[in-house]
């Protein structure tokens, strides 16, 4: 079997605030694996937990227990650091440089000759879509543009493992399109990419698996088809004339009731459906269309961290 390229194992992170030292759990024990060749989503609302986490895996802190290993090793393991790129997710930088010389400075970093940091520098700055903007200075960049060369340092070593804290954040549509297709493309490469986003639909569409933490804990691990099963089956209809006590009824028993005028849409579960459809029928009212649907990601995972608000009051 293939070792895990990331394995975190029991993370916990507490830390003490404010002048009367309270002890503040940011990270509750959370486990989890990375493999090979995977695009991997890390999900949580804000306040979750998933930058501190993304922090202790860069051995940027220090947990206050479990394991992190990187290639089997430590994070702060040299050999292991090399083989990482890191966007943090606000990245700072020297905003008097311009892109390449920023891209030379963090190759060198890596220990790169000049010749190799010419090259993949050159690759970088037009994989990013910075190319209109070579030779104009950072501080000149939008917050946009700092993102794409912020993605560029981060592959500027070749990395194995690419970890992302929010890449999309700052991005108009064409650049998160842009941006995505370079995810993509690195798992053609064969590396392994973790990151984190609030462009939900985003991770659906690049993602192998997901870890979707809330107030420090787990609350799923495994595929985004997996996760996509634990939705409930509803229907969605669409009438008109329907009579008042119905409505009433169907929003009692918690369906949803939106209404426009003399028309209405109900949403069901879908092991009530048929029963709500012949009633309808019964009373006259006009059905203009039943659709079956599944909760998408958006929806789950607006219910899942509603839970967890509902378990921590």
């Amino acid at each position: 079997m293939t070792q895990p390229v990331l394995t975190v194992q029991e993370l916990k992170k507490t830390f003490k605030v404010g002048f009367t030292r309270k002890v503040v759990e940011a990270v509750r024990g959370i486990s989890f694996e990375v493999g090979q060749g995977e695009i991997f989503g890390f999900l949580g609302p804000n306040g979750a937990g998933k930058t501190t986490t993304i922090k202790t895996i860069m051995d940027l802190i220090r947990p206050t227990s479990g394991t992190v290993r990187i290639f089997g090793r430590p994070p702060g393991d040299m050999e292991a650091r090399l083989k990482v790129g890191y966007l943090p997710e606000q990245p700072y930088f020297y905003d008097y440089l311009k892109p390449g010389e920023l891209l030379d400075f963090f190759g060198k970093l890596y220990g790169l000759d000049s010749a190799e940091r010419r090259q993949r520098i050159t690759r970088l700055i037009e994989r990013v879509g910075l190319g209109h903007a070579r030779d104009r200075t950072l501080r000149r960049f939008s917050k946009g543009m700092l993102q794409r060369a912020g993605v560029a340092q981060a592959l500027i070593g070749n990395p194995e493992l690419v970890i992302l804290d929010e890449p999309l954040s700052g991005l108009d549509p064409i650049g998160r399109k842009e941006l995505k297709d370079v995810i993509a493309n690195l798992r053609t490469e064969g590396k392994t990419v973790f990151f984190s986003s609030h462009i939900l639909a985003d991770i659906e569409l690049l993602c192998d698996k997901i870890v979707i933490i809330d107030k420090g804990k787990l609350r799923f691990f495994g595929t985004v088809k997996d996760f996509l099963k634990t939705g409930r089956s509803e229907v969605e209809i669409v009438v008109a004339g329907a009579p008042e006590e119905l409505l009433a009824r169907v929003s009692s028993q918690g369906g949803k009731v939106d209404r426009f005028g003399n028309r209405a849409k109900l949403v069901v579960a879908g092991d009530r459906s048929r029963e709500l459809v012949d009633a309808l029928l019964a009373a006259g009212a006009d059905l203009e269309a039943v659709v079956p649907r599944t909760e998408g990601l958006e929806e789950l995972f607006v219910r899942m961290a509603g839970k967890g608000e509902e378990a921590a009051r």
